[in-house]
């Protein structure tokens, strides 16, 4: 019966993410959604009710809530405390869970502030911009495939769990994607973050805000990575940059890398 309630909890959780996760494009690119990066709620004027600075401290904290929690929780030492509480098994759900919520509170909390920084007003550069920010979400969703999709958001615990089997960790194939960035996920994610026709001063908070927590983020990341796998990671640091190919030639066999790091920065 634990098994079978752990189970539907990762579900649950994962139900609850993947909308989170639609959410948050439509969200910062403006479709089809009550509220918007740009529209709904208390709209920042600079006076009255809602001073600009006031909703720049309410963003900012919003943003950095988010990144505190998935900084917090993503450490080796921290989980390991953490699991003396929660279950092994849907320990990741757990942290799925909490940084959807975080997002699902930022975008009810989230001040307009619609004063323009740019304005493209051409046609074709328009669909352009468009076009590569629907990139940028289908690089990051990708990402997530060829790192285990559903092991970085918890739904392979729970059916290892489940069918009584022990969890293993993936081994990270160095593979598509991963054989030119080592951040694909969060390359895409940034795309979609700066891909905007009209960049508002709300957007531009957002897109700046989220881009210093994936610095920050894989920093701090990677620090793990290279105590953990000493030489083979440290190696595939050197042959591969972070987010743009590089166009030099590559003139040795690439080894495969025992992990991912962009399905482990998401934690």
């Amino acid at each position: 019966m634990a098994r079978i309630l752990m189970f539907i909890y990762g579900v649950i959780v994962y139900a609850i993410f993947f909308a989170t996760f639609v959410y948050l494009f439509a969200f910062f690119g403006g479709y089809f959604v009550p509220k918007t990066v740009d529209s709904g709620g208390l709209v920042a004027t600079g006076s009255g009710s809602q001073p600009l600075w006031l909703a720049v401290l309410i963003n900012l904290g919003l943003v950095a809530l988010f990144g505190a929690q998935h900084a917090i929780m993503a450490r080796p030492a921290f989980k390991e405390w953490w699991t003396k509480f929660v279950p092994k098994p849907i320990e990741r759900s757990t942290f799925v869970l909490i940084a959807s919520a975080i997002l699902i509170l930022t975008f009810w909390q989230w001040r307009p502030m619609p004063g323009v920084i740019w304005n493209i007003e051409l046609p074709a550069a328009r669909a352009v911009l468009h076009i590569c920010f629907l990139a940028g979400m289908g690089i990051a969703l990708l990402s997530s495939f060829l790192i285990d999709h559903f092991d970085l958001f918890g739904l392979r615990q729970v059916w290892l769990h489940l069918r009584g089997k022990p969890y293993t960790q993936r081994p990270f194939v160095e593979r598509s994607l991963y054989k030119a960035v080592r951040h694909p996920l969060m390359l895409g994610f940034l795309i979609s973050f700066w891909c905007a026709p009209t960049m508002t001063a709300g957007r531009l908070l957002f897109a700046a805000a989220m881009t210093a927590y994936i610095l920050i983020g894989i920093t701090m990341e990677e620090r793990d990575l290279i105590a953990q796998h000493s030489e083979k990671y440290l190696d595939y640091r050197r042959r591969t940059a972070r987010f743009f190919p590089r166009l030099r030639r590559r003139v040795t066999a690439a080894p495969q890398v025992g992990v991912s790091t962009a399905g482990r920065l998401a934690r």
